[in-house]
């Protein structure tokens, strides 16, 4: 089957919005917001988790937290934090990204084994994929489309994949050369998120393709190495409080921490709970 390449062209600013959500002209947003006020209800501190040197994290749209541990196991939690499954691999391996957010179908990437492992809402084991026969190059970021089809990056070769996994076939190619040009990337994270794929790269900032895998527009956030959406926002650590970028309106805010900023590794927000991921643990706390 031939490939199918995707447009590569950048669009306007304006064009990559509904037309009911076109934005009036404004600045545009700073990348770093500064804090708003605390307030004393903001964080409630609910369960203090104990995980030392805990891994990638991430929620699914019911909350419920999934965590790779120290040892790669993957850790589901309930809502408010109380464990409810453990899976055990039978293979050691790096857990390099846990993507829950299909909600009936958890994605693990171990990255030096190159394989993608899909497990259930109750973290059994569906099936597994060898990334080594599904693309010629080395995996570095993936993660599941709402239709079950699986995006890569192919470190490689610089190309965004999208893989129907039912087949196996490469459905559509992205080349990424001409947008990243002479640069060195440091592509760390990838997410499709309502209608749009996300690229995160830690020396550019976020690229956004559509989810036909055609290039859209940058967002100027760099130095990241995920990011979390809850609504229309889009969110991110940066200079010590979590920023909250609207992707339509193109306005951005910042929440405080609940600890000093220096303790925090990662933050997940859901909708009634967050995650901070210190050395030691989680935290949970209610908003």
């Amino acid at each position: 089957m031939v490939p199918c390449y995707a447009q590569i062209n950048v669009p306007t600013p304006a064009s990559v919005l509904p037309p009911s959500q076109q934005p009036t002209p404004a600045q545009a947003a700073p990348a770093v917001a500064k804090p708003d006020a605390p307030t004393a209800s903001a964080w409630t501190l609910v369960r203090t988790i104990a995980l030392p040197r805990s891994g990638v994290a991430s929620l699914d749209r019911r909350g419920t937290l999934y965590v790779a541990d120290a040892q790669n196991n993957v850790r589901q939690y309930g809502a408010d934090g109380q464990l409810l499954n453990t899976y055990s691999p039978p293979l050691p391996g790096h857990i390099a990204q846990i993507e829950a957010w299909n909600t009936t179908k958890i994605l693990v990437f171990y990255d030096d084994r190159q394989e993608l492992l899909l497990l259930d809402r109750f973290a059994a084991p569906i099936s597994q994929f060898n990334l080594l026969d599904l693309l010629d190059g080395t995996a570095r970021a993936t993660t599941l489309a709402p239709d079950d089809r699986l995006w890569l990056l192919n470190e490689s070769d610089l190309t965004l994949r999208q893989f129907d996994p039912a087949q196996p076939r490469n459905t559509r190619n992205t080349p990424l050369d001409l947008l990243i040009g002479r640069s060195k990337p440091d592509f760390r994270f990838l997410r499709e998120y309502q209608n749009n794929l996300y690229l995160v790269d830690r020396v550019n900032g976020i690229y956004v393709f559509d989810n036909l895998g055609n290039y859209r527009k940058k967002l100027p956030f760099a130095n990241l190495t995920t990011i979390g959406f809850r609504g229309d926002e889009l969110y991110f650590l940066a200079d010590g409080a979590v920023q909250l970028f609207h992707l339509y309106n193109l306005t951005q805010r910042a929440l405080p921490l609940p600890v000093p900023a220096a303790e925090v590794r990662q933050i997940l927000l859901g909708e009634g709970y967050a995650y901070v991921f210190t050395a030691a643990g989680v935290q949970v706390y209610k908003l």
